[in-house]
């Protein structure tokens, strides 16, 4: 067996340890829109629906506060896994 979590090293020899990497973030979807438009205009449904859990990255999406609230809006494409 290979140890998957070797540590990286950079090209100067400087060791990064995982505490360095960004680690994606996790959240529960709570509502999506229609899809997404393509160049003509076409409607393409979106691979998320409201109650999955993804994974994205931490400096993705716009934050905002409704009603009290804070929520993330982003693009499907940020979007980097549906959790099963």
């Amino acid at each position: 067996m290979s140890d998957l979590n070797q540590r990286k090293k950079t090209a100067g020899g400087i060791i990064i340890p995982d505490t360095a990497k960004e680690k994606p973030m996790q959240g529960k979807i709570v509502s999506v829109g229609a899809g997404a438009r393509d160049e003509q205009g076409k409607v393409h449904p979106l691979d998320v629906k409201a109650g999955d859990t993804v994974l994205f990255g931490k400096w993705s999406g716009t934050e905002v506060k409704i009603e009290g609230t804070d929520y993330l809006i982003m693009k499907e494409s940020d979007i980097m896994g549906i959790l099963t």
